[in-house]
């Protein structure tokens, strides 16, 4: 179960698809749009991931900072951001500290299948770093139109 709105969202230190070490906290004063997602360059994590570049300027322009948290590697990262031209920043949560933090990692079921993933998250985080929206079992298209508009809202 995610953490829920009303919160202080919690900080973390993780590498970026350059290896570089980044905090939750290096963006106070800035909104911040945290969403996680299960695995890089899947169907699902593609459509997300594009959403979110093509609704991109509107995030720039409000000052709005988004970055993407999966279990993936920094290399798998920056593959990913290159190949679809990704102008944010995807974080590397290797052991999956910051998901647990966050409460979205857990047992999961595919095909008949149970095994323990990411649970589609997103989390919207204010100047002061208080969680203020968080969307819960995300469905990839139109998710960012979906954030955008309870931005426009908050």
């Amino acid at each position: 179960m995610p953490i829920s709105a009303g919160i202080s969202a919690p900080d973390f230190s993780l590498l970026d698809e350059n290896s570089q070490p980044r905090k939750l906290s290096d963006y106070r004063g800035k909104p911040v749009v945290l969403y996680f997602y299960p695995k890089d360059d899947t169907p699902g994590c593609t459509t997300e991931a594009c959403n979110f570049r093509d609704d991109y300027p509107v995030y720039e322009q409000a000052g709005i900072v988004i970055l993407g948290v999966s279990p993936d590697t920094p290399k798998d990262h920056a593959k990913f951001r290159a190949k679809y031209n990704l102008p944010f920043t995807l974080l590397a949560d290797n052991d999956r500290a910051v998901c647990k933090a966050y409460g979205v990692w857990g047992p999961k079921k595919f095909m008949g299948k149970e095994y323990e993933g990411v649970y589609r998250t997103t989390f919207v985080i204010d100047p002061d770093g208080m969680i203020v929206k968080v969307f819960e079992n995300v469905k990839p298209e139109g998710h960012s139109k979906e954030v955008l508009e309870a931005l426009k809202k908050s």
